[in-house]
């Protein structure tokens, strides 16, 4: 039996987040592997891999908050707002003051209406943008709310026309890092995109726990790093059932509510993970069951 759990993978720059599933499959030696959140070709950084049941934690991984380091370039515009399209436009930014670069990241602070990037994965009418971009249309996709908690520069560095600004930001999923940069670039006159991306933490899971692919070639098929448990403790709050609630919410059914904010992960009195519960209409139901058949 394959074992169930999640994964923290430092992707390499230059595949995308299918590739690395892919990846996982074959070393894992099991069909049943997902991603919890997508990472651009061009990005690296913490990718969460589930494999097996843990699959089903995924959900909640793709919806927590994201930090990231990037670089923004100042004075190039492309057409996918980073660095993997062709430039579109060119316009000197040596003009542009510190100041300008500290207030223009200011404004997109907080909860913002964000436009995503064009060449995105999103459903445009039920096809993705970046194959109706690549096809030629305009695609016009409307702002969505996104929070920004952090939006830190790190440095600003000048080379001829162009300026680079070295920035950390901690944010809710479905931020693009790619339209700060194009909506910093936008705001000061002079065009902007994204030239380097790494994700430093999802959630609670950062790059200090993370693996190369490399490093789980030599472990393979041993590749799961957060079994089952430790990743639903590391992901959720936690909540402990006697043996009967155990056997009561094994089969699916509900349990008396302990006024823990939900999700959170139920486990049994043996330390296993039996399942994920919110807490609504006065009862605790699960939302997934987890505990073996």
């Amino acid at each position: 039996m394959n074992a169930d759990g999640l994964i923290v993978v430092d992707k390499p720059a230059g595949m995308t987040s299918h590739d690395v599933v892919a990846r996982i499959r074959r070393l894992a030696k099991t069909r049943r592997v997902g991603h919890g959140g997508t990472l651009d070709p061009m990005a690296t950084g913490v990718l969460i891999i589930g494999v097996n049941r843990a699959t089903r934690l995924l959900t909640y991984v793709i919806g927590s908050g994201k930090s990231y380091a990037a670089t923004i370039r100042l004075g190039q515009t492309t057409i996918t707002d980073d660095a993997e399209g062709e430039v579109t436009a060119t316009v000197s930014a040596a003009g542009v003051a510190d100041a300008d670069i500290h207030s223009g990241l200011a404004a997109q602070r907080g909860e913002i209406d964000q436009v995503p990037s064009a060449v995105s994965a999103i459903k445009i009418n039920g096809e993705r943008a970046y194959k109706r971009v690549r096809d030629g249309e305009t695609v016009d996709i409307p702002a969505r709310r996104v929070t920004v908690a952090r939006l830190d520069v790190l440095a600003i560095r000048r080379e001829g026309d162009l300026v680079d600004v070295d920035v950390e930001v901690d944010c809710s999923s479905g931020t693009y890092i790619r339209a700060i940069a194009r909506d910093l670039g936008t705001a000061l006159g002079v065009g902007g995109h994204l030239t380097a991306l790494r994700r430093t933490a999802v959630g609670q899971m950062t790059l200090a726990e993370a693996v190369t692919l490399e490093e789980l070639e030599k472990t393979a098929p041993d590749v799961v790093g957060l079994p089952m448990a430790d990743a639903a403790r590391q992901t959720f709050p936690q909540r402990t059932a006697t043996p009967e609630e155990a056997r009561v919410l094994s089969h699916g059914g509900p349990l008396d509510p302990v006024g823990i904010d939900g999700p959170y992960a139920v486990f049994g009195p043996e330390g296993d993970v039996l399942a994920i519960v919110s807490e609504r209409e006065g009862r605790a139901r699960a939302e997934i069951v987890l505990a073996p058949a």
